[in-house]
């Protein structure tokens, strides 16, 4: 995705209980389909259900399919290293909110 093409994505917001095709998710993401095989392959993203037909994807690999295609685009980092920052960033996350309910 372009810089110029970000100010034209609509903002769309979803339940974490969401079931997203892949093709729902990589429209989204404005990612080629096989950008999400390979994140799901990284282990970046989790199948939420597997269907004979179709994967389906939570809508919490959304948040995660955009961190990582950002992560890619402005950073250059490689699908092993966008794994491992995802991982660090959401370790981070937890215990700065562990933090915020012990100084309560």
């Amino acid at each position: 995705m372009r810089p110029e093409d970000e100010a034209g994505l609509p903002a769309e917001i979803f339940d974490d209980r969401a079931a997203l095709s892949i093709d729902e998710l990589s429209r989204l993401c404005a990612v080629d389909r096989t950008y999400i095989v390979e994140l799901v392959e990284e282990g970046v993203l989790s199948v939420m259900q597997v269907d004979t037909a179709e994967w389906r994807f939570s809508g919490a690999a959304l948040r995660r399919a955009r961190t990582a295609a950002r992560l890619q685009r402005d950073l250059e980092i490689n699908l092993p290293g966008v794994a491992l920052a995802l991982e660090l960033m959401e370790e981070l996350d937890r215990l700065r909110g562990e933090l915020g309910m012990r100084r309560r």
